[in-house]
């Protein structure tokens, strides 16, 4: 499937779903739930029939044998999990369109979760009985109908991106609701470009408040893209902190549709450490929420993954009375930058989304800051437009983190990148990066660590798509002009590179 073609699914099947939001018995901010459910749920359908005469094949070679596994012990080691005959995609399409079509999602819901302990209590059940109101009970039917124009021959990177498509349409239509499961893909993919991950070894991926897991694909993909191999991405695990609980089932379906292995956790940051972080990860990368200031100060103030650069408050605490009320941490901003940066190992590097006002607070933010400042892990900060997130209109800043540069001769130094006028429109409130604005803005960090061939490759390759562009071009004047200006790139050396346009006769 073509780029074109993939795009074109995708609005096709969000355009058809999103007819039917105005007559389901749903909140708007429930009704992804269902819909990603049922995305699933096709592609555990159409992954399973193309492994299913291999794993027959098996089933049959290792019968009576002292080797023999039972189906299911099969299928979950070839495609990752096992699907009852309940849930076969096409049993519950075919089904008379009426009110038991939801009855037949939760039974295949529970079946799959049955056979698959990995995926207990993590897809949606009850949610559909909403889908097949008392004025149209056929409405549950025909979104079924919908995913059914997934292809067949259907890969896994298709249903990712189709997953993360209605994900990030969701988040759009939700406004601020849905920004706090959801970071803008490119704004990840910018922070995954400046990271830049390497493959081999064991590699922990950490993100404390990782809402629908759009980090993890992203730095996937990254990977992917840059050549590792089965091997290596096996050795690639992700781990995620999420508050609520809805999320962290989107969450998680969201890796096993990507082929990722992790484990996320329904935990509140400030207050648990499910994963043991304090210096235990490769990578961190997040966009945690923004001014928090209901944190209890006595549940954080002994936890070294806050205090190891200080915990913030107010400088008149100490001189207040004693009260019933506890005090709290003014503001968690600098909870969670200390906490990305204990986190790391000791060649670890972190990505994260920070308000701006974080960058110049005053008080104990600011002592915080110069510890931070002093021990020379800020690698990079990077101020963004406005518009660019669901949940705030404002320009939000990226801090980068990089624990070797303490012992590098850059210690003292930090790269800061004004990209306020860089995105493009998205619709009138909100804007993105384009993939050449996120070629162009990482090509800044490798230049600025001495990574010249990169930015050699870069220039080649826009060389590349400026000559197809010419060629395209003459192509057309050639067929639809008796005169054409032929257009040339006369030497691909960027020192001497130049246009050069010549009037030649035709026909």
């Amino acid at each position: 499937m073509t780029d074109l073609e993939l795009k074109k699914l995708k609005d096709d099947l969000w355009h058809a779903a999103d007819v039917f939001r105005s007559g389901a018995h749903l909140a708007a901010n429930k009704y992804g739930q269902p819909i990603l459910g049922l995305i699933f749920l096709r592609y555990a359908d159409i992954l399973f029939k193309q492994h299913k005469q291999e794993i027959q094949a098996e089933f049959d070679k290792l019968k009576g044998g002292r080797r023999e596994k039972t189906m299911r012990e099969i299928a979950i080691d070839k495609c990752g999990f096992y699907l009852p005959e309940k849930a076969y995609y096409d049993s519950i399409n075919n089904a008379p369109d009426d009110a038991n079509k939801a009855t037949l999602v939760k039974e295949a819901m529970e079946a799959i979760e049955k056979e698959n302990p990995t995926l207990v209590n993590v897809l949606p059940k009850d949610v559909y009985e909403q889908l097949v109101p008392e004025e149209e009970p056929e409405l549950l039917s025909r979104i079924v109908r919908i995913f059914k124009d997934i292809p067949e021959n259907s890969t896994l990177d298709i249903f990712g991106e189709i997953y993360e498509y209605f994900l990030g349409n969701f988040a759009l239509a939700e406004g601020k609701d849905g920004g706090t499961f959801y970071t803008p893909s490119t704004v990840v993919r910018y922070m995954v470009e400046v990271l830049g991950p390497e493959p081999g070894g064991e590699k922990k991926f950490l993100d404390p408040a990782c809402g629908s897991g759009g980090m993890f694909v992203q730095a996937a993909r990254y990977m992917h893209k840059h050549n590792a191999d089965n091997k290596e991405m096996m050795n690639f695990r992700c781990y995620g902190v999420e508050k609520e609980p809805d999320t962290v089932k989107l969450a998680k379906m969201n890796l096993i549709l990507n082929n990722i292995r992790g484990d996320i956790r329904e935990a509140n940051t400030f207050y648990s450490d499910p994963h043991n972080a304090f210096g235990a990860f490769d990578y961190v990368m997040a966009n945690p929420p923004f001014n928090v200031d209901e944190v209890v100060y006595d549940r954080v103030k002994d936890d070294k993954r806050f205090n190891t650069y200080g915990v913030p408050r107010k400088k008149s605490s100490s001189s207040k009375k004693k009260s019933d009320k506890k005090e709290t941490v003014p503001n968690a901003n600098y909870l969670w930058i200390g906490h990305f940066a204990t986190a790391l190992n000791e060649k670890g590097k972190a990505a994260l989304v920070m308000a701006n006002s974080a960058s110049d607070s005053s008080g104990s933010d600011y002592d915080i800051r110069k510890k931070i400042i002093e021990e020379g892990i800020i690698s990079q900060m990077v101020t963004l437009s406005s518009n660019m997130f669901n949940t705030v209109t404002l320009p939000a800043t990226l801090w980068f983190f990089d624990k070797q540069k303490t012992n590098s001769a850059k210690k003292d130094e930090i790269l800061f990148i004004d990209a306020r006028n860089v995105f493009t429109h998205v619709d009138r409130a909100h804007r993105k990066f384009s993939d050449e604005q996120i070629k162009n803005l990482g090509i800044i960090t490798k230049l600025y660590n001495g990574d010249k061939t990169s930015y050699q490759a870069l220039v080649q390759e826009y060389e590349g798509k400026l000559a197809e562009k010419i060629k395209e071009l003459n192509q057309h004047i050639k067929e639809f002009s008796p005169c054409s200006i032929v257009f040339e790139v006369e030497n691909p050396d960027t020192s001497k590179n130049e246009e050069k346009g010549k009037a030649l006769p035709w026909g």
